[in-house]
């Protein structure tokens, strides 16, 4: 096992490469690799792990929890209180709600607090045949929307639109929680470039554990994009992921999304759909997506002994292999998004989680792939893991698989002031 000293050195090194962003160069001037081993007990003096970052950074900050980011200048807070009464607003079946929907509001499964999430589940399903993933689409999947509208009146007469339910021939069912929403406009700003090259790193130096960079259509440009946002980083974009959330989750119908979902696969149930036309311009996505890119990230708990000596377990088990403390922003019109680091505890790339995936094929992403969860703003979760099955963050550690089985056994290996120090630092994010 590495002394302290050329373990902190190496993070250190580490850090700064992936504060660099896309600047080859540094990059042939990479460390030897950090190889994390079982951290037995814990040195009395903890490291500050603020000094592991260079002295040059400069950390985003929230106001307050579900709050808008520190630093923004008069016009930028104006677009985050109007794309908030946005996020809040409750759609109805003029506005284009429906026929089938999961919630008539942003706010409805983001809102404990303002931006996070309510832990409220969704279902997906599909079916495997001969080995190959088959969403099930003409019976309504992935994605199933459990309201609907009801009774109906239209020039074509009376219909009732149904909650959908899951089909028979499905064998395939996963539960998926709401995400939180906190700081996603820096993640936004990250460039594809400085994720590719994330990839590549851990690729190096830690290749048990690597992800892999999704790599998706961006439906504005056309472009192939490093998807970051859903469990499947199945989105690229803010704005796409606003635009997906309007028409999957409330079936509002917006310029980047123009066609209504099938309620349970039956297309011709949508001649009875009360508001046909496009329901959105755009308006309300882009204002969604203001809301999203301007709240702030989670403000840090209060830092104590304890979780310094956490965080240096954390990194010492393996956890940091994938939760990457540190990513900078790129280019952003918002001046207190542009080029800044945060802290989000993830590399917003896909894992092989073994028997932890949900089974669903998303694009490039395996049944067993999942996005890496950013850890900042835990303690404010109700349930952890892409299902919720998990009540406590420890159980969500225990439930860890496939390429993170290696930094659970440490966990479990860990004597119990380690897995103390450990869980309060999870606690402080």
């Amino acid at each position: 096992m590495p002394t302290p000293r050329r373990f902190l050195l190496a993070l250190t090194i580490i850090a700064e490469i992936l504060l660099i962003g896309c600047d080859s160069n540094r990059l042939n001037t990479a460390p030897m690799p950090v190889k994390f081993t079982k951290a037995a007990t814990i040195a009395d003096q903890a490291p500050d792990l603020t000094s592991n970052l260079p002295s040059s950074t400069t950390l985003a900050a929230a106001t307050t929890l579900g709050g808008p980011i520190a630093g923004l200048d008069a016009g930028s807070l104006a677009r985050f209180t109007a794309g908030q009464a946005e996020f809040q607003d409750v759609e109805t079946v003029d506005d284009g709600l429906g026929p089938v929907f999961n919630e008539a509001s942003c706010g409805a499964c983001h809102n404990a607090p303002l931006g996070g999430t309510t832990g409220r589940a969704e279902t997906r399903f599909g079916k495997m045949i001969g080995g190959q993933f088959d969403p099930l689409t003409s019976l309504g999947g992935s994605l199933l929307q459990d309201h609907a509208i009801g009774l109906v009146s239209t020039e074509h007469g009376s219909y009732t639109f149904v909650p959908e339910v899951v089909p028979p021939r499905a064998s395939v069912t996963a539960t998926r929680i709401t995400t939180p929403l906190f700081g996603l406009g820096l993640v936004d700003a990250v460039p594809d470039a400085a994720l590719l090259q994330l990839a590549q790193l851990e690729a190096r130096y830690s290749p048990s554990s690597a992800g892999t960079a999704h790599m998706v259509t961006e439906i504005r440009t056309g472009a192939m994009r490093v998807g970051r946002f859903g469990w499947k980083a199945q989105v690229p974009t803010l704005h796409q992921f606003s635009g997906d959330a309007y028409l999957n989750e409330m079936g509002v119908t917006n310029p980047e999304f123009p066609n209504e979902n099938d309620p349970q696969g039956n297309h011709a149930a949508l001649a009875y759909n009360p508001a046909p036309q496009m329901n959105d311009t755009g308006d309300g996505v882009q204002k969604f997506s203001d809301f999203m890119t301007l709240l702030g990230p989670p403000p840090r708990g209060p830092r104590t002994t304890a979780t310094d000596a956490g965080g240096f377990v954390f990194r010492n088990i393996g956890c940091a292999n994938c939760h990457t403390p540190t990513l900078t922003a790129g280019d952003s019109p918002v001046p207190a998004i542009a080029h800044k680091s945060f802290q989000p505890y993830s590399d917003f790339l896909l894992h092989d989680m073994g028997s932890l995936g949900d089974g669903i094929v998303q694009g490039q992403a395996t049944g067993k792939q999942m996005r890496t969860a950013p850890l900042w703003g835990l303690s404010s979760r109700p349930t952890y893991l892409h299902d919720g099955r998990a009540k406590t963050p420890e159980a969500a550690i225990l439930a860890h698989d496939g390429q993170a089985s290696d930094a659970r056994a440490r966990y479990t290996r860990l004597d119990a002031s380690s897995r103390t120090a450990l869980l309060a630092f999870l606690k402080s994010l």
